[in-house]
């Protein structure tokens, strides 16, 4: 079966995005092809997406899904013409809320996503460059200033975890590759030793890192599965040894991964 959806906003998209992909995740046997509008933010603009919906429906034989979250009233008035199912995601919020707080709403265009504090926007961006500077070991120097340092086998998603976390949270996370030299050693690596509170571990399924291996480096050593079953044996061993607390990544998306390291540690999100 196959549905389409449609994110309308008058601003980026991804509240609309977020919250009815979280909506729709949940009809598992339904195939849904996504389309998102931004800045929707004018009636000619609410017009031309009327037919781009009324299109999809007559090819579909279905009504599509519209998901908005377009805040001026006759904008989102225009959206409703359309011969789709429509989700208003601040209609059905804003109200009951100015109710209960007894507050009128701003109706500000791209409040949520705006540079509304210019201390956490900075923030956020000082821990991007931080995740970058600081990534596969590269300057372990500045450890000191790491809020976070994930370690674990190569390509077992230390570096997105460490760009989303600072991204999203603002968490400087840094990143350390445990290698087949620290393995041999059956210590922690030097540089580690004086950071250990800050340490998280990553680990990941040996067939599972076999297949990402071998998409950077194919028919390799450093991607077979006698390699892979190795690596991840003897770093699961030295977190168990050394007291660090790890984490399966294979099951997981980086907002899981995220998420969970997040909770096990107490990290607060800094925005």
């Amino acid at each position: 079966m196959r549905r389409t959806a449609f994110f309308i906003s008058d601003g980026t998209g991804i509240t609309a995005e977020a919250l009815g992909n979280s909506l729709l995740a949940q009809f598992e046997k339904i195939h849904f092809e996504r389309i998102t509008v931004p800045y929707i933010d004018d009636l000619e603009k609410a017009a031309s997406v009327v037919k781009r919906i009324d299109k999809a429906a007559e090819l579909d034989g279905a009504k599509p899904l519209i998901f908005d979250t377009i805040v001026d009233s006759a904008i989102r008035a225009e959206v409703s013409k359309a011969s789709g199912f429509m989700v208003d995601i601040f209609g059905t919020f804003l109200h009951p809320l100015e109710q209960e707080l007894e507050a009128s709403s701003s109706y500000s265009v791209g409040r949520s996503h705006s540079i509304s504090n210019e201390t956490n926007y900075e923030r956020r961006i000082n821990a991007v460059n931080f995740a970058l500077d600081n990534d596969d070991g590269a300057r372990t120097r500045y450890y000191d200033e790491a809020d976070l340092i994930l370690i674990g086998a190569s390509r077992s998603g230390k570096t997105p975890t460490c760009l989303y976390l600072a991204l999203h949270y603002g968490i400087k996370a840094a990143n350390y590759p445990i290698t087949e030299d620290d393995i041999h050693d059956q210590r922690l690596p030097a540089a580690l030793r004086p950071h250990r509170e800050k340490l998280f571990g990553l680990t990941i399924d040996p067939e599972r890192l076999a297949t990402i291996r071998n998409e950077r480096r194919p028919n390799s050593r450093y991607s077979s599965d006698k390699q892979c079953r190795y690596e991840v044996e003897e770093i699961e061993l030295m977190y168990r040894r050394e007291r660090i607390p790890y984490l399966n990544t294979t099951a997981y998306s980086i907002e899981e991964i995220s998420t969970r390291i997040m909770v096990a540690t107490g990290i607060e999100r800094k925005r």
